[in-house]
């Protein structure tokens, strides 16, 4: 592996600003947090379809859909899980940079790496959204869809995150969908929190 002080950032010759402009679109990344089974994926797989549907090219990284490739090389320890959120986040930086709406939708643990993942976004310019899905570990556990809950109680599996493996809520996210909210409802206030990078309206 060549050191990074050995590597050369390759500039091209479209600034982000040609790119959008030509494109009619403003990249941004939405990033979804909360336990497992909070509805997360849900409501980032709604905003994506609205927002496709509007015109606005969006693409979700969903947590299980990344860890099946990029990261399917990680495990669950904490170096695991932050490593799984740097990347993502990374890769939500790129989506974001080329004009699309990044909606990223990982449990993302720690307080830690959602930070870090926003600086790199703040650095780089481009709009961060962070969506609190705060669903209690109570309404989770009712609701397992993928049954984890049901395994981890067995001790099946180890270091689930809210059992026996911390989450850190955001103290301070753009936006906090809770449970009782209908998913329609949910959707409106993500595009509203989106601001610039809100869906346009079709006629």
């Amino acid at each position: 592996m060549a050191p990074v002080s050995d590597l050369v950032w390759s500039v091209g010759r479209l600034t982000r600003d040609d790119r959008w402009e030509t494109l009619g679109t403003r990249g941004a990344t939405v990033w979804f947090t909360g336990l497992s089974g909070s509805g997360k994926s849900t409501l980032a797989a709604a905003v994506e379809e609205r927002l496709v549907a509007s015109g606005r090219p969006a693409y979700r990284l969903d947590g299980d859909n990344i860890r099946s490739g990029l990261n399917i090389d990680l495990g669950f320890s904490p170096e695991g899980r932050e490593e799984n959120v740097r990347r993502v986040a990374e890769v939500a930086l790129l989506f974001a940079d080329a004009g699309l709406i990044a909606l990223a939708a990982l449990i993302s643990p720690y307080a830690k790496g959602r930070g870090r993942a926003r600086a790199l976004h703040e650095e780089a310019g481009i709009r961060f959204v962070e969506v609190y899905v705060a669903t209690p570990i109570s309404v989770c556990a009712q609701r397992d869809p993928k049954g984890l809950y049901a395994r981890a109680s067995t001790g099946e599996i180890s270091s689930f995150t809210g059992l026996d493996h911390p989450y850190e809520p955001p103290t301070d996210p753009d936006l906090v969908v809770g449970h009782h909210l209908p998913l329609a409802e949910a959707v409106e206030r993500v595009l509203e929190a989106l601001g610039e990078a809100e869906a346009p309206q079709t006629h």
